[in-house]
This record gives C-alpha cells, structure tokens and sequence, in this order.
C-alpha cells in the first residue's frame, strides 16, 4: 500500500489509537477553547428567603419560602423546574422501588416522605397567581404566569412541610432529640447552556447541582435547641447568653480552641428563632440538638465550629482545630476559603457535605474522625465553590477533592502516611480493580455506576490520575498552576469535565487527549513490561513492551554489579511513535548490569508487576505501605 492509500485508508476508518484527539464538546462563547468561562458564558440566580419550624412531636418540618429567580439566559423560560429530593422516600418514588430504600432506618416501608406543597404562587407586586405545577418524581415542574424574558426575575412563594426519615441515604435524618435536616426545602434545579434544564432525579448518589445566590433563612425549634448551620449567625443577642457571646469573640481571634457552650442549657417552654445569612452559596443545611456542646476556633479572621453531643467528647474535642487546619491547608495550597465560618457537627450522618457545613458520625479516634472531616470540609472547594454538575459528573467534585484531601490529611497526622503514601495506597486499590476486571469508566453518570462501584472509580481513579499527571506528566509547578487557575477560572460557576481538560492544558502547557481517554473517558488497563535484555560487551539493549492498551511513562532502574545504579525515564508519548514496543540501548562505561526494574517505586499503576524486572523472577522493589 502506497503512503497516500494508507492516509485514505485510516482516514476513512477513524484513529481509534489512545493517541488519537479527544471528542469534546464544539468551544462556543460561552465556553472557550482555552478552557475558560466564553465571553458571553452566563448562570441564572437564585436566591432565597426561608422561614422553617421543626415539630419535634411529629418529626416534621414546615417552611415558607420566597425565590427570587434571575433569568441570565439568552432565552425566554416559560417554565421553571425544581428540585423535591425528599420525594425519594416517598412510596412509589424511583429510588424507593429501583434503589430499595424502604427499610426501617428511612422511615419504614410505609413512611410517608416527601416535601408536601401547600402552596406554590408567582408574585408580582400585590398579586399573587397560584401556578400550575407537575410532580415527576424528585422534580416539579411549575408553569410560570407569564414567560421570563433574558434579563427578567420572577418571585415564587412556596409552603411546604417535609416529614424527616431517620436516615436520609446517609445525607440527613434524625438521632433521639437531633437533627440533621439537608436537602430540604424546593429548591429551583439548573438551566444552563449545555442540557437546558437539569432535570436528572434525585437517587441517593451524584448528590446535587445547583444555582448560587444569596440565602436568608429562620429556624423556629424548641427553646432548649442550639442550632447550627450555613452562614452567619445574625440575632446572637437573641439566643445566646452574653457569656456565650463574650467567648465567641474572643474565639475570632484565636488559634486555641475556645469551648462557646459547654453544658445543656436549662429546659424552657417555649419556641426560639435563629436567623443566618449565607451569600454566594448553592444550598444550605442545619442541625439541631438539645444536647450540643460548641467549640470553637479562628484561622485568618475565619470561624471554625464543632458541634458534637458529650458522649462523643472523647474524639470531638478536637473537631474545632481539625475544620480550622483542613480551611488553611486548601486556603494556602490551592484557593482562599471565602466564607466567613465552618462548621463540623456530630450527628447520625457519617460524612456529607454543605456549604460551609460539614456532618460527620463518632469515629474510633482522631485519625479515623480526621479522614473524614478533612475530605468533607474539602467539599467546599469542590462543589461549593466550583460548581460541578455532581449528578452527571460525579468525578469532578468526589475523585478531585479526594486527591486534594490527601494533603490535609498527610500534613496533620504525617505518622498515618504522608500525601505520597496515602495516594499510594489508593493506586494499588485501583490496580486490583483492574487486574480483577471489575474497573468501569469513571466518566459515567452516577446513576448509571451501581453503588458499590462508586468508591474505586469516582473517589480513587481520579485521586490517583491526578498524583500521576503532577509527579510523572505534568510537574509539580505546572500542574499546580493549572490547578489554582481551574479553580479561578470556574469559581461559582458550572464547569463540565470539557472545562477541566482544557483548562488543565491550557495552564499545564501539554496536550493530553491520551490521558483523559484512559483515565477518565475508558476503563483502560496498564501493564509495562521488559519485554528483552541483550548484552554485549558494556552495552545493553532493552526492550520496553506496553501490553495493554493504556500508557503511561516509563520509569526504569538499572542495578550494577558494583552496587550502584542509575534511572532511566521517558514521557508517555515514546508510545505513540513506538506503539507497543520501545528498544534503547544503553553504554555502560565498562560496568555490568545485574538487575533492571520498571516503576521500581510502584508510582504507576500496572496490573501485572510480575515481567517488570530482568532478569526474570527476581525480587521487585516497592515502597508501598
């Protein structure tokens, strides 16, 4: 075949190699090709002025809430959708019957969850027009008075009253006299330039995707409560002491944890009210108990709360300092932390993430509570602040903060692994998957990953993907430019994973089409071996084989006959020239090579280490733990 035939011939038949360029979404102006929010990029508003009342005899609470809903789009929207995420432990919801959470810990099979509307207006002046809305399941669909121009605001009023499961899939629920009460209220889903509206119903996992705005927000609870939440605290005059008042600032301005309530208050009749205010968030949570303690600590003029029973005092008594070392690590490694608090609270949920509101369960000692709290406070960053659509891209917010947690974590309790070790660990997880073939892509939409799964493919790929592109690809200051700058580039907005490639090469200065197709886009497999040694005299020839369809660079280590030895590396791209075999040959300078390794620091990921070393069989080095 003639050079021009064979050019005819893979041009009619596609380059399917893990070279070839990577299918993404067409730029447009609204998101450029460097990677960056478009000239024209735009995002609706919402926000949100909310009154809520827990009935603690019932279980239940009932709200009021006011959405000023701002219409940034080029189009006119003669609909609104939202999001009802408690109607998933209603009887006959998708989750209910496709996800088999009827059990006892939600409620029982014959709970009766959901968020009950009462009323669903439009406001407009004086007037108040009652809408006509639809239930789908976790979504309402509610047809506006009249349509909203690009440009326009629409005012919605809603009332509404959710009973609380005990267990809400591990995201809220309730413990004796506490409460956890998170995706709660009817909350407007999101519209934007890539699906219209987001319309994906709530399941349980992929969690949440929402508009940023501003929240004013009331909770009514018994007298005895102490309540928590995102935001600030704006009427301390009416429901704290002025003792409690007194150490709350000078807690602002010190490193030490200061204890701000220290025992149960006495029992009151009676309702309080506690107000918070929360600016340029996309959601918020509270919790409520009789029965908390609060500690609390400062970092940079931030707040950083614990709230936590006393029998859980033994580990808790250091959750304060924990949330106010993991906000310094990202502030200082990555982006500054832009709230004005952080709040840690002991509660019956295990790990879950709000805005400025991190829930987390008893653990066995302070390592165990620290690998939660780190992560979980680290959601701030992803998604709260870069705002990834978690339901379709479950990744981009779970596998990136994961990999970024294990810095808070490896930096606080250096003698449980330092970072490198910890991702270690998560490499040879990933490994076994891969070797087992039990591995799926980690680009899959969350409802479509079963949930056991959602560990090694959402959390530790990307985890690790991210440690190989820095150290082995990348390098360190390249990566963490182009890091900081995705960051900064898609702050408060919706980035999709087409955003995060880009920017990431943009910044980084290095196309990598091959490695977000094998590490993100396909389950792709690794395994580098020597495929043949050839010495003559004080030469080597060696053969590197690539035998599976993944690549990564080749790391290799030549053992002496004296002792001493030296490292070879080359990037990843010798494959695309060489395909699955790569030959070099090495002058010794009259010294006689005893032993060759590949990756002897195990810092790829590989599913058969056994044909990594020459001469066959012999002892392959590790540093795993």
């Amino acid at each position: 075949m003639t050079p021009l035939a064979l050019i005819v011939a893979l041009l009619q038949v596609g380059d399917t190699s893990i070279f070839a360029p990577l299918a993404l979404p067409a730029p447009t102006e609204v998101r450029a090709a460097s990677g960056a929010p478009g000239a024209h990029y735009w995002q609706n508003r919402a926000d949100y002025d909310i009154s809520a009342r827990l009935d603690t005899a019932s279980r239940s609470v009932y709200g009021h809430l006011t959405l000023t809903y701002t219409n940034h789009s080029p189009d006119t929207l003669r609909y609104l959708w939202f999001q009802l995420d408690q109607n998933a432990f209603k009887p006959g919801s998708l989750s209910h019957d496709a996800y088999d959470i009827g059990g006892a810990k939600y409620g029982g099979p014959t709970f009766n969850g959901g968020e009950h509307i009462l009323k669903f207006e439009q406001v407009r002046g004086a007037v108040r027009t009652a809408l006509k809305t639809r239930i789908d399941d976790t979504e309402l669909k509610a047809d506006l008075a009249q349509p909203l121009a690009p440009g326009g605001l629409a005012v919605i009023s809603i009332d509404w009253h959710m009973p609380v499961p005990q267990s809400g899939m591990d995201k809220m629920g309730w413990d004796g006299a506490l409460y956890e009460i998170a995706q709660w209220h009817p909350r407007v889903a999101v519209y934007d330039d890539l699906r219209g509206w987001n319309i994906e119903p709530y399941i349980g996992q992929g969690e949440f995707y929402l508009e940023y705005g501003d929240f004013t927000y009331a909770v009514t609870v018994p007298a005895g409560y102490i309540v928590c939440g995102t935001g600030t605290l704006t009427n301390p005059l009416a429901v704290l002491t002025s003792d409690e008042r007194a150490r709350l600032a000078a807690a602002a301005h010190a490193d030490t944890t200061t204890p701000i309530i220290r025992s149960a208050r006495a029992k009151r009749d009676g309702m309080l009210t506690w107000k918070f205010v929360a600016k340029n968030v996309r959601d918020i949570a509270w919790a409520a108990s009789p029965d908390y303690r609060w500690d609390a600590t400062s970092w940079n003029g931030i707040m950083a709360y614990a709230f936590y029973r006393p029998s859980a005092a033994e580990t808790w008594g250091g959750a304060a300092d924990m949330a106010r070392a993991t906000i310094k690590e990202y502030s200082t490694r990555w982006y500054p932390y832009p709230y004005p608090q952080i709040t840690v609270v002991e509660g019956p949920v295990a790990g879950q993430e709000y805005p400025m509101f991190a829930m987390e369960g008893r653990f066995a000692d302070q390592y165990a509570l620290y690998a939660v709290i780190a992560p979980i406070v680290g959601h701030n960053w992803m998604p709260m602040i870069v705002g990834s659509n978690e339901r379709l891209h479950f990744w981009q917010d779970e596998g990136l903060n994961t990999w970024m947690a294990s810095f808070a974590e490896g930096a606080r309790y250096p003698e449980k692994g330092d970072q490198a070790t910890r991702v270690a660990h998560e490499r040879e997880l990933v490994s076994r998957a891969e070797s087992l073939g039990v591995d799926t892509p980690t680009e899959v939409a969350s409802d479509r990953v079963p949930t056991k799964r959602l560990t090694p493919e959402e959390y530790l790929k990307p985890s690790v993907a991210l440690e190989l592109l820095r150290n082995d690809i990348l390098g360190p200051a390249a990566f963490d430019d182009a890091f900081r700058t995705y960051i900064q580039r898609w702050a408060y907005r919706h980035p999709a994973p087409a955003d995060f490639f880009r920017t990431m090469e943009d910044a980084g200065g290095k196309r990598l089409d091959w490695f977000w197709r094998e590490m993100f886009v396909e389950n792709d497999h690794f395994d580098q071996a020597i495929d043949s040694v050839a010495v003559a005299g004080d030469s080597v020839t060696v053969t590197y084989g690539n035998r599976a369809r993944g690549v990564l660079p080749i790391r290799a280590r030549f053992t002496f006959t004296d002792g001493t030895t030296a490292t070879y590396s080359y990037p990843a791209e010798v494959w695309m020239r060489y395909n699955r075999r790569y030959t070099r040959t090495y002058s010794l300078g009259g010294k006689h090579i005893a032993r060759i390794e590949l990756d002897p620091d195990h810092r790829l990921i590989d599913i058969d280490r056994s044909n990594n070393v020459w001469p066959a069989g012999g002892t392959l080095s590790s540093t795993q733990p």
